[in-house]
């Protein structure tokens, strides 16, 4: 919640409108939406620093250790490519991350009573756990229409959809593990399988599958252009797309189709070093990838990815010359949906194309996303998009 001066300073500094907590112990939980959120490297900067006037503006989430902390945590501060920010502990719970426990992001400014502390701890001993009401009732004595309005208030959710993300979350851990979705279904509190299928679909946007031998992997990715969704088998990167795209569902149903089986969630060598190779892109000290491709397209959507990689970095062609670098001259219209169709995104830089006439023609990602592309590889200066 925001005081009234940091409102000002914030609205003065950001050229944007927070709303203010009126001081009323039942008002509106002052939280920002993602779009108000400063820039990502201001926040970073803010986090790095400890900066105690960003307190209630944002959270940090860590991919590499699952856990989101306060702007003051003085934690170890993590590289900023396997950092994320959000406006509110409502959004980082629900994207599956869990509270640090050094600055304790779930206590609004050192405020928790002892009851919500006890009870919080409680789930985190057991994040598979079904809490309910008859357990607040009968284990800790508490009122559970109480504990709805506390968290409501503090957290934007109620408690038992503050303890179902964390038993999605941690099912999510059991999954990528390996284990059987019958198993880890059971042992998080589901009555049956296709209830855990829906509440995991639900929550994380994929359905849940145990990793098989050759089947695809997904994993998010922040960059400064915004979250992607990354893809590999074990012969290679199959996907990197932006997680706001449209087109991102009717991709995922493509690489299931292309490779036999549904994409699950989880990590994999080949994404570690996507991740590790976007960030010296995106730092500007990469010119080129070299992690393995799995382009699984038709024989001319490959041939047209191909010759997008032999576009140096910095260069732009137009749509005619990548026609005719694969022998189909007057097929401007052919290439071009090649160029859309393609599913790893800057690795494979379908921004490089662009119409004869110098106009940046479409993206996928938006023409927002390509021009700063374009001026990343130039060398033009610039922040971040998000």
């Amino acid at each position: 919640r925001l005081s009234l001066p940091l409102h000002t300073a914030l609205t003065k500094k950001f050229g944007v409108a927070f709303s203010v907590d009126d001081g009323r112990p039942t008002g509106p939980s002052c939280t920002m939406t993602a779009r108000a959120l400063p820039p990502a490297d201001v926040m970073f900067r803010a986090f790095e620093t400890r900066d105690p006037d960003y307190e209630g503006i944002f959270v940090t989430a860590v991919r590499t250790t699952g856990i989101f902390c306060r702007p003051t945590c003085s934690a170890r501060k993590p590289k900023r490519r396997n950092v994320e920010f959000f406006s509110t502990v409502a959004d980082a719970l629900a994207a599956g991350y869990r509270a640090c426990r050094r600055c304790r992001p779930l206590e609004p400014n050192g405020s928790t009573p002892e009851w919500a502390t006890t009870l919080m701890e409680a789930v985190e001993a057991d994040p598979s756990r079904r809490w309910t009401d008859q357990d607040l009732r009968k284990r800790f004595e508490l009122d559970p229409a109480r504990v709805r309005r506390w968290f409501q208030r503090t957290h934007g959710i109620t408690f038992h959809a503050y303890s179902r993300a964390r038993r999605l979350a941690s099912a999510l851990d059991h999954v990528k593990e390996g284990e059987q979705l019958s198993n880890v279904a059971h042992e998080h509190g589901y009555e049956s399988l296709s209830g855990f299928r829906e509440a995991f679909t639900r929550a994380f946007g994929i359905t849940p599958g145990s990793p098989a031998k050759g089947q695809v992997i997904l994993r998010r990715l922040n960059t400064p252009m915004g979250p992607m969704v990354a893809g590999a088998t074990d012969d290679g990167i199959c996907l990197l797309e932006f997680s706001d795209r449209r087109m991102l569902e009717t991709q995922l149903k493509r690489v299931g189709k292309r490779f036999g089986q549904a994409p699950v969630p989880g990590d994999h060598p080949l994404l570690e070093t996507l991740a590790e190779q976007l960030g010296e892109y995106f730092e500007g000290s990469r010119t080129s990838f070299d992690v393995p491709l799995a382009l699984a397209g038709t024989p001319f959507q490959e041939g047209v990815w191909r010759a997008l990689l032999d576009i140096p970095y910095g260069e732009t062609i137009s749509y005619d010359e990548l026609a005719r670098r694969v022998d189909c001259p007057g097929g401007q219209r052919a290439v071009g949906r090649a160029n859309g169709d393609n599913r790893i995104a800057v690795v494979i830089p379908c921004h490089r194309v662009i119409r004869a006439s110098g106009e940046l023609g479409g993206y996928g990602g938006g023409l927002p996303r390509k021009q700063w592309l374009l001026d990343l590889e130039r060398g033009v200066q610039q922040g971040s998009l998000f």
